[in-house]
């Protein structure tokens, strides 16, 4: 199954909403810069109806390294994940 591309996702809005495909680049580019910056400063981007981004952080742990079976220390850090909307999992499964 071939993936859906950022190109050929402006395309598809583009002939949806009659707008420039540089417009619609635009919009996602922005879309995409708040997105990050609302995750940095607050810790959490909604997109209503798709599903949120939220930073969380993630405790040191044992880890076991798979070529060797040696135990190693994996540090703390903090990570993105991302939680879909229940709307949005009722529309695909």
């Amino acid at each position: 199954m071939a993936k859906l591309t950022k190109a050929q996702l402006v395309t598809t809005l583009a002939e949806k909403t009659g707008l420039s495909k540089k417009d619609i680049s635009g919009v996602f580019d922005e879309l995409t810069t708040i997105a990050y910056k609302e995750v940095k400063k607050v810790g959490e981007f909604v997109l209503p109806g798709f599903g949120k981004m939220v930073k969380a952080k993630r405790k040191a742990r044992m880890g076991v390294n798979p070529a060797t079976g040696e135990k190693i220390k994996i540090a703390a850090k903090t990570v993105v994940k991302f939680r879909l909307a229940k709307a949005a999992k009722e529309a695909v499964l």
